[in-house]
């Protein structure tokens, strides 16, 4: 090499950039590990809190409900001290507890004196303290006193006795059964129309007069026609105090008079007492109306 001459440095080398490698990962379900035992889990959560809930419930609760609770548990189908009637469909609340029956009763009495000329009606109004409730009964007269003869429509008198008991009735908690039931001569038509639907809708005619006199619509449990099936007074089936509508004040407990409401007797307590000389006015006997087809009836 020459002497004064200058060497230069190599340029310095030039830097690659790495490549930029993005990398996708796909993701697996987590069904994959564990299924859906989270489900049980959580379903058990919920079964306890809601067990908890209940708990708590039952502790703030009062005596009387506690009661009640377990006098259910203990006997679920009845009839028990405190779990409602054997009347089957029908389901009871807090109703008016059977200590509170004669009271009731009482009261009624009381109401139905207020019905116009009600001392010549006194022998066909019976209360009775049952087993099913408090059983108040319109007795028929051979005439028809509560309904015209041989059709389902109330008389005057018939319609003011079933408002007076809308009107107290209507205040009560308590479910209400009304029952229709004839005597056991044969309605006089040609079978198309019988003392079954007679019965019910006698039955029926007097669930809508009270309920258009203060019974709330949902108070009404049961509407029952009976035909001739349970006589009043089975010795004499034609006997015209066989013809009735009933209407029944269901309670909680059973009255501890049970057996003996079982054998067909129970507590009767009349509308008002009569004097040792006073008797029932004779019973007198008249023609039948026409049915409202046009047909002969008998007297129902």
């Amino acid at each position: 090499m020459a002497a004064g001459t200058q060497v230069e440095p190599p340029p310095p080398p030039v830097r690659k950039e790495p490549d930029i490698v993005i990398v996708k990962r796909k993701k697996g379900g987590h069904a994959g590990h564990h299924g859906g035992a989270w489900k049980v889990a959580y379903a058990d959560f919920v079964t306890a809190m809601m067990a908890l809930f209940i708990v708590l419930w039952l502790m703030s609760a009062d005596k009387e409900v506690k009661e009640q609770i377990s006098a259910f548990f203990n006997n679920p189908s009845g009839p028990g001290k405190l779990t409602g009637t054997a009347a089957a469909g029908v389901g009871n609340a807090l109703e008016v507890p059977k200590d509170d029956m004669n009271k009731l009763a009482e009261k009624i009495q009381q109401a139905l004196l207020q019905v116009p000329k009600f001392s010549n009606i006194k022998d066909n109004v019976e209360i009775t303290i049952t087993s099913d409730g408090l059983r108040i009964e319109l007795l028929e007269t051979e005439a028809g006193m509560f309904f015209e003869s041989g059709r389902a429509e109330p008389t005057a008198t018939g319609s003011e006795l079933l408002a007076r008991l809308a009107a107290e009735l209507g205040k009560l908690p308590n479910n209400l059964l009304i029952e229709g039931h004839t005597d056991a001569k044969p309605y006089s038509t040609n079978g198309s129309y019988s003392n079954w639907e007679l019965s019910a809708d006698r039955a029926n005619a007097a669930r809508k007069l009270m309920v258009a006199e203060g019974v709330r619509p949902d108070q009404v449990a049961q509407v029952r026609g009976f035909a001739e099936r349970q006589l009043r007074h089975p010795e004499d089936p034609m006997a015209a105090s066989n013809r009735r509508i009933s209407v029944i004040v269901q309670y909680v407990s059973r009255p501890e008079s049970a057996k003996t409401e079982a054998a067909g007797e129970g507590e009767k307590k009349p509308a008002e007492p009569k004097g040792e000389g006073e008797k029932k006015p004779a019973e007198t006997r008249g023609e039948a109306k026409p049915a409202a087809d046009g047909k002969a009836a008998a007297h129902k």
